[in-house]
C-alpha cells in the first residue's frame, strides 16, 4: 500500500483516491519568463515519477499541469526586453517543454494556459462576490480572508508569518484598497500598456467604463482554481508544486475554491517538493545562482541528470555540486554495463525476480523513497539473471536504456 506525505495533515497518509482507481492530479507549472533550471526539473521529474508509479499500480491517472502565461513577472520581463508578452511566454514555454522531453518527462494529459480560462475565472469571482466573500474596490476584486475561517489550515502560519511571506512572494499587504492585509486579489485593473480583458468591475462608477464593465486581468491564485475546475472538476486527489507555493498560493486556492463549491474539500493530498540550492542559497532567478537544464544536458546524459535528481528525496532540501553528478555518472555506467552484457539470460529466476520487484515497490510505497530505490537498483545490477526486474524498475523511474 502506497503512503504519501500530505502537507495538509503533516503525516504520511495511506493513498486512497476519491473515486476507486481514478486519480486526478494537478501540478502548478512554470511562469514562462526565463529558462528552466535544476530546481524546476527536481519538481517536474518527481511528479513524473509519481504519475509513472501510480500507473504501475494500475491507477487511471488524469494529470493536468498549467503554465501561468499572464503574470506580473512575465509582463515585467517583456517590458524590460521590449518584447510582446505572448511571444515571450510562448518562447520560454517551448524551451521548458523541450527540456522536459529531453529529461524523459512524460507530457501531462492536459497542459493548459491560464489565459484559456479567463471566462471561468470571472464566473467564479462573480459567485464569490454574490456570496459576500469577495469585495470590489476601484476596479480590483479581493477575497476577504476573514470570511474563510480555515484560512491557514495548509500552511499553519500565524498572521505575522503570513504577512512576511506575502511581502516576499509577490503580494502586497500594504495595499490601501484592502480591508485586511491578507486579503488577496482575485481580479486587478490593468495598468497602461498591459493586457486586459473585459470584466463586470469598472475602476470607478463615475467613468464611462461603468456602463459596460471594466478592463483588467486575473490575480495569480484564481487562475489555478479555474483551470482545476475546468479540466478536473471541483475536487481532486493530488495537488502539487514546490514548497514555496504553500503560502500564499495554495492556501489561497483552498479558500476561494472551497468557498465557491460550498465547502467541498478541494484537495485530498497536498504534495510539495523541497528546494534545490547552489552556492549556499536556494536556486532562484532573482539570485542568479542557476544551474540550467539545457547547460547540464551539454555535458551529461538525461539518465544521469534524472538519477542525480532522484538520489535526493523530494521532501529534503539539497545543494547541487559537480562532484556528485560525476559520482552519479559512475553508477549509471555500471548499470549500463550490466545491461549491455546481460544478453538474453532473462527468465530462469522468475520467482526471485518477483521478490525483488516487491522489494523495489516497498521503497516506493514509503513516500516515493527514490534514493533507496536507486540504491536497490545499483545492488540489483551486481546480481546475475535479474535483467527483467532491473529494466522494469528503471522504466518506472523514467531511466531508459
Amino acid at each position: 500500500m502506497l503512503y504519501i506525505y500530505n502537507s495538509l495533515t503533516r503525516k504520511k497518509d495511506k493513498f486512497v483516491p476519491r473515486n476507486g482507481k481514478k486519480v486526478k492530479i494537478y501540478v502548478c507549472g512554470i511562469t514562462p519568463y526565463d529558462t528552466t533550471h535544476l530546481g524546476h526539473a527536481f519538481t517536474y521529474v518527481f511528479f513524473d515519477i509519481l504519475v509513472r508509479y501510480l500507473k504501475h499500480k494500475e491507477y487511471d491517472v488524469i494529470y493536468t499541469q498549467n503554465v501561468t502565461d499572464i503574470d506580473d513577472d512575465v509582463l515585467k520581463r517583456a517590458k524590460e526586453e521590449n518584447r510582446d508578452w505572448i511571444e515571450l511566454g510562448n518562447f520560454w514555454t517551448d524551451r521548458f517543454l523541450k527540456d522536459m522531453k529531453l529529461l524523459n518527462v512524460l507530457p501531462p494529459n492536459n497542459y493548459v494556459k491560464a489565459t484559456e480560462s479567463i471566462t471561468l475565472m470571472i464566473r467564479i469571482i462573480r459567485v464569490l462576490i454574490d456570496k459576500g466573500l469577495a469585495y470590489k474596490k476601484d476596479g480590483n476584486v479581493y477575497f476577504e480572508v476573514k470570511k474563510f475561517k480555515d484560512y491557514g489550515k495548509l500552511s499553519k502560519f500565524d498572521k505575522r508569518q503570513m504577512e512576511i511571506l506575502l511581502r516576499e512572494r509577490g503580494g502586497n499587504p500594504d495595499d490601501s484598497l484592502k480591508k485586511n492585509p491578507l486579503d488577496f486579489l482575485l481580479w486587478q485593473k490593468s495598468k497602461k500598456n498591459e493586457p486586459l480583458w473585459k470584466s463586470p468591475w469598472p475602476a470607478s462608477p463615475k467613468t464611462r467604463a461603468s456602463r459596460g464593465g471594466g478592463k483588467g486581468r486575473p490575480g495569480w491564485h484564481i487562475e489555478c482554481s479555474a483551470m482545476i475546475k475546468k479540466y478536473l472538476g471541483d475536487q481532486i486527489d493530488i495537488h502539487g508544486g514546490g514548497r514555496d507555493l504553500i503560502f500564499p498560493h495554495h492556501e489561497s486556492e483552498i479558500a476561494q475554491s472551497e468557498s465557491f463549491t460550498n465547502k467541498k474539500p478541494f484537495v485530498k493530498f497536498w504534495i510539495h517538493t523541497s528546494m534545490v540550492l547552489y552556492q549556499g542559497e536556494k536556486m532562484a532567478k532573482s539570485l542568479g545562482n542557476l544551474i540550467m537544464v539545457s547547460d547540464l544536458l551539454k555535458s551529461y546524459r538525461a539518465n544521469e541528470i534524472r538519477w542525480l535528481l532522484l538520489s535526493h528525496h523530494y521532501r529534503v532540501p539539497w545543494e547541487f555540486n559537480y562532484e556528485e553528478i560525476i559520482e552519479v555518472q559512475k553508477k549509471v555506467r555500471l548499470v549500463m554495463s550490466k545491461l549491455r552484457h546481460s544478453g538474453n539470460d532473462l527468465s530462469r529466476t522468475a520467482r526471485m525476480t518477483n521478490n525483488k520487484m516487491r522489494q523495489f515497490e516497498s521503497f516506493m510505497d514509503d513516500d516515493l523513497n527514490t534514493p533507496q530505490a536507486l540504491n536497490f537498483i545499483s545492488d540489483l545490477a551486481k546480481k546475475p539473471n535479474l535483467t527483467p526486474t532491473l529494466l522494469k524498475c528503471l522504466s518506472i523511474l523514467g531511466i531508459e536504456f
